[in-house]
């Protein structure tokens, strides 16, 4: 038996908010308690760390990442603002000074374009493209992954010409989509070994213990999939805990079983089994057309990849192999294709099975109160980005363009998700976002509708225990800091520990136990980031920066 006491800090934890210091014995918490009592403790234990004011927390699930994904992005030419590309003429030059590094014949993979941050208003051409590449193969991934641009000679390559989805002028969506990304995804194992570390190493670093991955066809394999839960099944393995979704769509039961046996250790058929596409292509389903829909465009209210009929069908197939069924739904009208499914699947299968199989949707980021009743009576569970609403929301940001400023102002509702009881998990969508769980806890309680901002306390649980919850592990005990609970924390340098509630205000810390609300890391608009020291899985260390 190995033990750690960490000490002189401040602990996060519901059971005693006061605790300064904490011991874990082989993987779990087995005390908490005051500095003045733990002289005792650290004379027998293994290791003891001076934690010097910093904060120990729950660690963070991301409920939302595709791991491969997200290496491709680390690994690849970043063309969003934080790697310095402000326009189209600098993702042109990044991409001109990356193709002379290029070795012989492999693609040129880049990420994270949004022509709407762009002065030019539009993504790179094929000529464009090609001219700056010097004729290599070029694919280059928009920030929402749901569609590419790509050069003359990787559009040959993949046969992407003719495709549903291709446009003379390079961009892909859809079924050209899927077709570019298989070829820009075809790497050997090695290779994809290399990748899916790399982004893990990254997700630790940020103080993230669990990771949902949301595997789908054009996306990886069944079998990447399988490797990924098998290589971090044990804590021993140094890298954070990987919950396994497939997207791909039942049609009876015994396809679900069939998934089931081919990915050892898989939690839900879904996740990234889209109704859908995204508001920024243009591809989420809506009820009316985008604002800005682009001339001649055959696709104006967006498309609808799955049926009612495909969604009940699956819910049933799933829910009697004993699995977690969902689904990815960003528009209104894709999430009414899903209720008249949702609720053709209980007229089956009965409510008390849709309710006992936990199913889940990944973004529902439009939602009216109809379809929340719907969700929360059926025990659906809801994986977010609030993200999303920092990146994109607000009266002049992409959601205001696409859909105009009466629509966006509705989107991701998270306070009446909140106030429905709705079971909430916080996520990235990394690579779509980055790894960065204070910065969508901040998102959470500065949100852009004044309205639907929730308090830092309940942002942080939905990213924390929510997690746990959506996966169907809260009998663990995962998510918070109590004896006898699993050892998965995070250790945190922060200027500034407050109880912040959603309209920002603080509230100082008060020494009467009746106050019972541990404290959370300062994060007004503006505030300096919490620093990660130190990442723990099990008791293990993924992460370490401290000293």
């Amino acid at each position: 038996m190995t033990s750690t006491l960490y000490r002189h800090g401040v602990v996060h934890s519901p059971a005693d908010p006061f605790a300064e210091a904490l011991l874990v014995e082989d993987g779990v918490v087995a005390w908490i308690g005051a500095d003045d009592t733990a002289d005792g403790i650290a004379r027998r234990a293994d290791e003891v760390v001076d934690l010097d004011g910093a904060l120990v927390a729950p660690g963070f699930v991301d409920a939302h990442a595709h791991l491969l994904e997200t290496g491709f992005a680390l690994d690849g030419v970043a063309l969003d603002r934080a790697a310095g590309v402000r326009s189209l003429a600098d993702a042109l030059a990044a991409v001109h000074d990356a193709a002379q590094r290029l070795r012989g014949g492999e693609p040129l993979l880049g990420h994270g374009w949004d022509e709407q941050a762009w002065p030019e208003g539009r993504a790179p051409r094929l000529d464009e493209l090609d001219q700056a590449a010097g004729g290599a193969p070029v694919y280059l991934a928009r920030v929402d992954a749901h569609s590419a641009v790509v050069s003359s000679s990787f559009a040959d390559a993949a046969g992407l010409r003719g495709l549903p989805g291709w446009s003379d002028d390079g961009r892909v969506e859809r079924e050209a989509h899927h077709a570019a990304r298989a070829l820009a995804r075809d790497v050997s194992p090695e290779r994809r070994d290399e990748l899916t570390l790399r982004a893990m190493r990254a997700a630790a670093a940020a103080g993230i213990v669990s990771i949902h991955e949301q595997s789908a066809p054009f996306i990886d394999t069944r079998e990447g999939l399988a490797r990924l839960i098998a290589m971090t099944a044990e804590p021993s393995s140094g890298l954070p805990h990987v919950v396994g979704y497939r997207g791909e769509l039942c049609v009876t039961s015994d396809d679900a079983h069939e998934l089931a046996a081919a990915i050892p250790g898989l939690t839900g058929i879904g996740g990234d089994l889209s109704v859908d596409g995204s508001l920024g292509s243009r591809t989420a389903a809506l009820r009316a057309p985008y604002a800005d829909v682009l001339p001649g465009s055959e696709h104006a209210n967006g498309v609808l990849h799955l049926s009612a009929e495909q969604i009940c069908n699956h819910l049933g197939s799933v829910t009697r192999a004993g699995l977690q069924g969902g689904f990815h739904v960003i528009g209104d009208r894709a999430m009414d294709e899903l209720m008249i499914g949702l609720r053709a699947a209980v007229d089956v299968e009965g409510v008390d099975a849709i309710r006992g199989a936990g199913h889940r949707v990944e973004h529902a980021e439009m939602i009216d109160a109809h379809a929340l009743a719907t969700l929360v009576l059926l025990g659906v569970r809801l994986s977010v980005q609030p993200a999303f609403d920092a990146a994109w929301g607000g009266p002049d940001g992409m959601y205001a363009a696409r859909l105009g400023a009466g629509r966006a102002a509705g989107l991701n509702p998270l306070a009446d998700l909140a106030a429905a009881g709705v079971p909430l998990a916080f996520g990235s969508d990394a690579p779509v976002t980055p790894f960065d769980p204070w910065g969508a806890v901040r998102a959470a309680i500065t949100h852009h509708a004044v309205d639907q901002r929730i308090s830092a306390r309940a942002a942080f649980r939905a990213h924390t225990r929510g997690g746990w919850r959506a996966a169907g592990l809260e009998h663990t005990g995962a998510g918070e800091i109590r004896v006898g609970s699993p050892a998965h924390l995070a250790i945190w340098r922060a200027e500034h520990l407050a109880v912040q509630g959603a309209d920002g205000r603080m509230s100082a810390w008060s020494t009467d136990v009746r106050a019972g609300t541990p404290l959370l890391p300062v994060l007004e608009p503006g505030s300096p980031s919490p620093t990660c020291l130190r990442t723990v899985r099990g008791g293990v260390v993924l992460h370490d920066a401290l000293g």
